[in-house]
């Protein structure tokens, strides 16, 4: 006999779990259904974990720069097997505490593949959801009300390289148990530069390859050009306008080379290592989808506004889905999604409102247009600039580099994107995104009073500048 619920969730992620505790917290019987762990990609083979690693790179190079501290230190070294080490705790506590809400929240988990059947004897509509198990030839069956998609996404490979060892995406390079003593980074986007910055920090030898004109393509320009000076000035070697040549790739055994072209230029690299990261692509096959009336586009389920797919009481979130493929996002989405099934009202969402971060060092976080985005849209702007350089707790920190900028409306007043580059970017943001939900101006946001010294001053600074008034320049 199925089991019924009134919402069944195809994958464990961090939109599937959170759409569950919400779901739960409305009174609605829910289940996901994981073939691995619950916390999906993020929390095993993402946000958490490579954070966790760059933050034992950022405690390295502080080390070997303690002395301008007044602190001596002799040749600090790297123990990466602790490294690894403290990475997985913090991932088994996370994981931990996934489990409890999960357990909280009476919510049923399925620890196998789930397939969405087509109408049968279960339902006249398609949804019902097949669970399979790699131990077993039994098969469970649940039949839902309402079922959520949120099977998330996986690194794309570049077409024509081999399956060697050598070659990695992402979840191999969360793998390594030693660091490489060089590395060529195909793909300058926010995971391929993340890894760069680790890796530099780590005293890796680090090539990135990019396509785009500019690193971290979707950021404002200034912030790219400042974050590549940057990183640059630690010896990272960077070429954008750059088009891996896959058909060149050569092995020897001891290293790795291949070829790129920029122009009329080919160029070849030669590495330890080559990490592969130019983009991700929906896991969306053998999930039962041709049982349904669901489109696809590139590899992506398609949605209206409110997440339903075609068949309206089937939804899709996340990766799954493309757009911004963040944690964050994800969640925001199966919340939303949940709110609907529930027949709660959902007030309208602008994507721009959702603040994005780059976790390298220095640290880079946006939320709304970039002045290009704005220029494009013809906006008549202007623009607010505040350098760390005149922040005292960033010079307190020993780290002075990078600026805010805030872009306006020159006629409306209205606040169209901040952009950060610098210490603690990705938690100064937040401030950005909570001017944009409440529509304040660049004069609101520098009325709100700001701690001396702390880094949020900038923020406020800048939104003076907007108007020419900022005090410390």
């Amino acid at each position: 006999m199925a089991k019924e619920y009134d919402l069944v969730i195809l994958g464990g992620g961090t939109g599937g779990y959170v759409a569950a505790i919400r779901a739960a917290q409305l009174g609605l019987k829910a289940a996901i259904v994981e073939k691995d762990k619950l916390g999906g990609t993020c929390l095993h083979k993402g946000c958490i974990p490579s954070k966790a690693l760059l933050k034992s790179a950022e405690v390295y190079r502080t080390a070997k720069e303690a002395d301008q501290f007044g602190i001596m230190t002799e040749h600090p070294t790297i123990n990466f097997s602790k490294v690894i080490e403290r990475k997985n705790q913090i991932v088994s506590k996370l994981y931990t505490g996934v489990q409890y809400f999960i357990k909280k929240g009476k919510i049923d988990v399925y620890s196998g593949t789930g397939r969405i059947l087509g109408p049968s004897i279960f339902s006249p509509l398609p949804g019902a959801i097949s669970v399979e198990y790699e131990e077993s030839p039994e098969n469970d069956i649940l039949q839902p009300k309402n079922v959520i998609i949120a099977t998330g996404s996986r690194p794309k490979h570049l077409p024509g390289l081999p399956n060697d060892k050598e070659i990695m995406t992402s979840d191999e390079a969360l793998a390594l148990d030693k660091l490489p003593q060089s590395i060529v980074i195909v793909g300058g986007g926010v995971i391929g530069i993340e890894w760069a910055s680790m890796f530099i920090d780590f005293g890796v030898d680090v090539t990135v390859l990019e396509t785009a004109d500019q690193i971290v393509p979707n950021m404002d320009k200034e912030i790219a050009l400042e974050l590549r000076k940057s990183l640059e000035n630690k010896g990272m070697k960077i070429d954008t306008n750059t088009t891996v040549l896959t058909d060149t790739y050569v092995n020897d055994g001891k290293t790795v080379r291949i070829s790129a072209e920029s122009g009329d230029q080919q160029t070849e690299y030669s590495a330890e290592a080559i990490l592969i990261s130019v983009g991700r692509e929906g896991n969306i096959d053998n999930i039962g989808l041709q049982n349904t009336g669901i489109t696809t586009k590139n590899q992506l389920i398609e949605v209206n506004s409110y997440y339903q797919t075609n068949d309206k009481h089937i939804y899709a979130i996340g990766d799954c889905i493309g757009g911004l493929q963040l944690a964050h996002v994800a969640a925001m989405e199966g919340i939303r999604a949940v709110e609907h099934i529930a027949g709660e009202k959902l007030e309208e969402f602008d994507l721009r409102s959702i603040p994005s971060c780059i976790y390298s060092h220095p640290e880079c976080a946006s939320i709304g247009m970039t002045e290009k985005q704005a220029l494009n849209e013809n906006y008549q702007i202007k623009i607010g600039k505040f350098p760390f350089q005149a922040n005292g707790k960033a010079l307190i920190q020993g780290n002075a580099d990078g600026f805010v900028k805030i872009i306006a409306d020159k006629h409306t007043d209205d606040i169209l994107g901040v952009h950060i580059i610098g210490e603690n970017a990705t938690e100064l943001i937040s401030e950005a995104s909570l001017a944009t939900l409440l529509d304040a101006t660049p004069w609101e946001i520098s009325t709100a009073i700001h701690p001396h010294p702390s880094l949020s001053e900038t923020i406020g600074e800048a939104a003076l500048a907007v108007d020419g008034n900022a005090l410390h320049i």
